[in-house]
Parts: structure tokens; sequence; C-alpha cells
């Protein structure tokens, strides 16, 4: 028995959010490069940076654990079945979109990896996806998750919520369009999540 390096995205990813973490909220510096502001300036290369880094940065414990909980239980099914080059497109895109968004849109500073994911979520629904045909899982997890964003959206307006929403669309978009890598087995991906749970 060996420990191995299976994930390398997703493991990289998170390895990179508990550092950050470590030296922005426990040392206290460089906060500012991982948070986005909703004040863009085309001028400066910083903050094209941060179009990206901020889902690298988390506002305390539970923020960080509660967003690594799902991203090293889900993502390493979603790596094994779309390929570590398309997990990064997946999460690269989730980024730069919710921020383009969340900048045109909203007034306030952005940070965290939720956005990525409520991506994850929906795309570990589309797991078992065929051609032509809709999972019901899909159809569930979309109105649990994605619906309860929606309405909180609208009752608190969080910014945050708006996050989970575009994530969990961009999500969805990449579950229809990608294809699987050759020899994917989802039963396999199945005892691994409950592996994960135990």
């Amino acid at each position: 028995m060996k420990i191995t390096f299976n994930s390398p995205v997703v493991l990289t990813f998170s390895f990179l959010s508990v550092l950050v973490y470590i030296l922005t909220v426990q040392v206290g510096i460089g906060l500012e490069w991982f948070t986005l502001s909703p004040s863009f300036n085309y001028r400066n290369f910083y903050d094209y940076l941060k179009l990206f880094t901020y889902v690298f940065g988390h506002v305390n414990a539970d923020h960080i654990i509660g967003n690594l909980s799902f991203i090293l239980l889900l993502g390493p099914i979603i790596e094994e079945k779309y390929g570590s080059k398309n997990t990064l497109i997946i999460i690269a895109s989730t980024a730069l979109i919710t921020a383009i968004l969340h900048i045109l849109f909203f007034k306030a500073s952005l940070l965290g990896a939720s956005g990525i994911v409520f991506a994850f979520i929906i795309l570990a629904s589309l797991v078992n996806i065929r051609n032509k045909e809709i999972p019901i899982t899909f159809i569930l997890v979309a109105l649990i998750f994605i619906g309860k964003e929606v309405i909180v959206f609208f009752e608190q307006d969080n910014i945050s919520q708006f996050a989970h929403i575009i994530g969990g669309f961009i999500g969805a978009f990449f579950g229809f369009k990608l294809k699987p890598k050759a020899g994917f087995s989802s039963a396999k991906s199945g005892r691994d999540i409950l592996k994960g749970l135990k």
C-alpha cells in the first residue's frame, strides 16, 4: 500500500488554498492579492491576476474547511472522469466568469471557492450522463442546491449566493458538453465517493 497523488489539479488547488489561508489569515499578510475588488482597473496587471486568485482566499477556518471538504470529496471523481486539463479549465472558467459578472453587477469584494464547489456538485450529479438523457439526480440536485441559492439570493441579496448560482450553471454546461476520458467507470467513482464518506 502506498500514498498516491491521485488528483494533481484538485490537490494542488487545495494545498495552495491552505497555504494562502495560513499567510493571509493566520500570518496576516497579502489578503488583498486574493480578494476581488469591484473597482477593476484595466490598466493594473494585478487586477487581472485577481480575476483568478480570489478563489484561493478564505475569510476564516469554517469558510476554507467547508469549501475544501466538497472539493476534496467531489474533485477527484471529476478529475478522473474528465482529466486534469479539463478540470483545470473548469476551475479557471468558473473563477473568471464569476469574477467578471461580479464586477459588473456588485459593489462588494469577493473571495473564496464557493462557485467552484457548486460547479463540482452539479458536475458530480452528471457522472452517469448518457447521450440525449438527463439524469433525474441532476434535476434533483439542481432543484435542491441551485433553487435554494436563488431563493436566498432574492430574499437577502447576498453576493455569495450569486457565485454559487453561476458556479452551478457552469458545472451544468461542462457536464453536458465534456466527454469523459476513455475507460472512465462511474461505478468505481461511486465507490470512491462512499469511501470518502466513511
